[in-house]
Formats: structure tokens, sequence, C-alpha cells
């Protein structure tokens, strides 16, 4: 479970997107020596002493009315509102500058706590800038340089010295499950159905629903916590703070979540916005249950539920092993289908597998279907061990990690698949050397 969101704020190219690089430990953001290159804000996960967190890179803030110049502030403010721990960079070598006072400006405003980064420092003479930093008047500067790794780790102790500790859960075997979808799916009412209460402002016009809203109930002896969560738009698309502001918190949403729901409009039919959205959750490695409706507004004909399906199969070939359940919450029809997929998911999520049986079916299934020469060799597999489960996750101890082809890493999750439950779960499968 994520320990919190931090987010990394600054004026024009002072290293923002570099840094941000660094403490993902991949190159998500573009990079570009042209100011002010960061148009959207980019999230991504991070893990350091054990302990994971939500990373945002924004857009730089500047004096100058340059373009997107209101977007950019905008995406700070709300980043600055929604973050545990704020990461404010700035040029060691070009020293404090008017834009640099004006983000300072913005986090006097906040009781958040700052970690002032000092970039571009990566040689001893670079470094007489850094006490000039004390200027800004938020606490002790620490010198890195995004570019060649040095500081990072100081500045990742200082995230984790400072972000909230996680909380436990309320409930024994609580099951926490968020909604997500396209803006108009019927989130909100199909929370209001499941809690059979009006709990929800429900609207028929987008994006009612800012805030993501936690309730705990009962059904048949279990506990469960629902989330309901303002509708995603596309990152390219989100102009708007509001729009941006409800992007984190559906985000931060999925991050508390055990499953996810991806709500699909019924009548108007799977939308390419509708693969992007359950992005979130599979880049979460959620388990997920795809909800389809609406399905009331749809012509009951022959076959259509199962046509549907096929279109559903088809589109999302990524998420063949998500249950699909078909309501309508206007009418609260079908609703109770609904729980049964919810617990399996779950149930698949937190699933765990016996060593001894594991081993057994990794033979097996090299000797069915043995391994293809890949990158100058031939996996082979000796040993194989789940080590965490929300998802499940293996560790497979083989020859070579590069002998292992994305096909037979398939065939293998497929056949676990076929042993296992593992209904609505995603399975993370990780090759290492046998030393």
């Amino acid at each position: 479970m994520s320990r919190g969101l931090v987010a990394i704020v600054g004026s024009p190219n002072v290293g923002k997107s570099t840094i941000f690089n660094r403490i993902i430990g991949e190159r998500q953001a573009i990079v570009d020596d042209q100011a002010g290159i960061t148009r959207d804000r980019l999230y991504g996960k991070a893990e350091w002493l054990t302990q994971t967190f939500s990373v945002v890179d924004t857009g730089g803030v500047e004096i100058q009315n340059a373009p997107f110049q209101e977007q950019i502030r905008a995406q700070v403010e709300i980043a600055i509102e929604e973050a545990d721990v704020i990461v404010f960079v700035v040029d060691g070598q070009v020293g404090i500058t008017r834009d640099d006072r004006l983000v300072a400006k913005m986090l006097y405003k906040t009781t958040k706590p700052i970690i002032l980064a000092v970039n571009k420092v990566d040689e001893i003479e670079k470094s007489d800038n850094v006490p000039e930093f004390y200027g800004l008047g938020l606490g002790d500067p620490l010198p890195c340089s995004g570019s060649h790794g040095i500081g990072i780790g100081d500045i990742l102790d200082k995230i984790i010295e400072l972000l909230p500790e996680k909380k436990e859960k309320e409930y024994d075997n609580e099951i926490k499950f968020s909604l997500i979808g396209r803006p108009n799916v019927g989130k909100s009412s199909l929370t209001n159905a499941i809690l059979n209460q009006e709990r929800v402002i429900v609207s028929s016009i987008e994006g009612t629903t800012r805030d993501s809203i936690d309730t705990h109930f009962k059904r048949d002896g279990k506990d469960y916590i629902v989330i309901d969560t303002a509708g995603l738009k596309k990152r390219g698309k989100i102009y708007e703070s509001v729009d941006k502001y409800a992007a984190i918190r559906a985000l931060a949403a999925i991050d508390r979540s055990d499953v996810v729901l991806l709500v699909i409009d019924a009548s108007e039919g799977i939308q390419q916005q509708d693969k992007h959205v359950v992005g979130y959750a599979l880049d979460a490695h959620k388990a997920i249950v795809i909800v389809v409706n609406k399905w009331d507004l749809v012509p009951h004909e022959q076959n259509s539920m199962s046509e549907f399906t096929k279109k559903i199969r088809n589109e999302f070939k990524f998420l063949d092993y998500a249950p699909i359940v078909y309501l309508s919450a206007k009418n609260k029809s079908r609703i109770a289908t609904l729980f049964p997929e919810i617990d399996l998911a779950y149930s698949s999520y937190t699933y765990r597998v016996a060593t001894s049986t594991l081993n057994e079916i990794l033979q097996d299934a090299q000797i069915i279907n043995p391994p293809p020469d890949f990158n100058g060799g031939r996996l082979k597999i000796y040993f194989g061990n789940q080590v965490a489960s929300c998802p499940p996750t293996f560790v497979l101890f083989v020859n070579s990690p590069n002998y292992m082809h994305f096909s037979y890493q398939r065939f293998l999750e497929n056949r676990l698949r076929d042993c296992f439950e593992f209904t609505g779960s995603p399975i993370k499968i990780i090759c290492r050397e046998r030393k």
C-alpha cells in the first residue's frame, strides 16, 4: 500500500522531470532543455527502503505570461493541496530567481512538509550557490543532481521520514473497492444502489462528483468500503483545474482499493477512453471487475448480452481475466450479481499458492511446452516461490532472465490461472538468475 503522494514542484527548466525519473526509476516524463516542456502532470510509483509512494511531476510556474501558464499554476496549486510531501526543485547553477520566489510564496500557504532540492549540483565547484537558498525560508537545502543521481538517496530518505504512517484497516477482512470510469457513466448512481441510500449526489451533469467518498457498509456479514470517485478524463484533455483535482483523487482512491470496478455505459458502448481509464488500475496492479451499467437502456434481443461480452473481450484483451457484470443502477436491477464477483476477485487477489504445488506446476509446464530458444539461450526454471499477494507475485529462479520470452511468460501465467482461482486478479511473474 502506498504511503502517500509526493508532489515535485518548481519553476520551469530546473530539472523537475529529471528528478521525477530518478525517483520512479524510469524515463516516463518528457525531458527537454526547452523551458516549460512539461505541460501536464505525470504520475508514477516509487519504492525506497521497502516503502512505496506515489509521485506527481508538475509543470513549472513563472511570472511571465508564458503559454499554458494559468493551467500550470493550477496544477501546482492542486498538487500542493493533495500532496503529503512537497519537493521544491531549484537550479543550483543559477541561484534564486524571481520564479523561485513566486513558487516559494505559494508554498508558504501550506502546512505540508517541504523538501528544498537544489538541483544541478554535480560538481564541488557548483555547490557555492547552495547556501543562498536558505534565503527562501523553506528549511535546509539538499544539493543533488538529477542527471547524475547525486543526492537523490538523501531526498528519498527525507521523503520516507516525512510521509504519514500507513493506516491499519479499520475492520477485519474488509474489502475496499472503488468505482472508476468516464464521467457520467453512472458511478454515483451505482454507489447509491449499492448502499440503498442517497449517500452521494446523483446528477446527469458531467463531473458532479469532485471528491472520493469512502463509505463502510455490511452485506451478508462481510465488511466492505466503497470508494466513489470523480470521473476520469484523458490526461491530454484535462485542462480545468477541477478535473485535475478529480484525477488525483481518483488515483488515490484506486491506490486505496483492493478491487476496482470499471463502470461502462451500455447505452454508449465501449469508448477508447474506457481503456485509458482502466489503465490507472492496471498500473496499480489492482483486481478488476468490469461493470456494464445502464443495461436497461439496451434492447434485450436474443444473445445481446453474449454479443456485448464478445465486444468487451475483443476490446479489452488485456483484461481477459476480469469478470463482467451487467446491471442497471437506476433501476437497482441485478445489483446482487455484483458482490459474488467482487468477493471472488478479492479472494483471487489475496490468494497464496503452496510452494510445493507451484513447483510441480512449473515442472509440468516445462515438460508440456518446453521454453523456446530466445536471446541466444533456452530458459530453465529451477525453482519458484510466491513472494507476495495483492497481487499474487511469483519469483522464478532461472538460468538467465534474458531467456524468458514474453509469450512463454504468458503461457506460464495461463497455466497458473488454469490451476488456481485467479479470476479478476492480475499476476506478476519476476525472473531472477540463480546464483
